[in-house]
C-alpha cells in the first residue's frame, strides 16, 4: 500500500498508457504527419535555393557595380596623372 500512497504506481500507470497508446497511434499518426511534413520540406527547399540564386544574383550585379567604380576611379587618376605630366614635360623638355 506503500506504493499506491506516495504516486509511484500513478505516474507508471500513465506513462504506461501513454507509451500503448503512442504505440497504437503511431502506424495512423506518422503517415498523417509524413505527408504534410513532405511537402513543407520541399517548400522549404524550393525557398532556399530560389533565395539563393537571387542573392547570387545581387552579389554578380554588386561586383559589376564596383568594378565599374574602379574602372572608373582609374581613368580619372589616369586623367589626372597624364595632365600633371604633360603640364610639367615642356619645363623639362627645354633642359634635355
Amino acid at each position: 500500500m506503500a506504493l499506491t500512497n506516495n504516486g509511484f504506481t500513478g505516474n507508471l500507470l500513465t506513462g504506461l498508457a501513454i507509451g500503448v497508446g503512442a504505440a497504437i497511434l503511431a502506424p495512423v499518426v506518422i503517415p498523417a504527419v509524413a505527408a504534410v511534413a513532405k511537402p513543407l520540406a520541399k517548400a522549404a527547399i524550393k525557398g532556399g535555393i530560389l533565395l539563393y540564386e537571387r542573392g547570387k544574383e545581387a552579389v554578380a550585379e554588386t561586383g559589376e557595380l564596383i568594378e565599374d567604380l574602379v574602372a572608373e576611379a582609374k581613368a580619372e587618376v589616369a586623367e589626372i596623372h597624364k595632365e600633371t605630366v604633360s603640364t610639367a614635360d615642356p619645363a623639362q623638355g627645354t633642359n634635355a
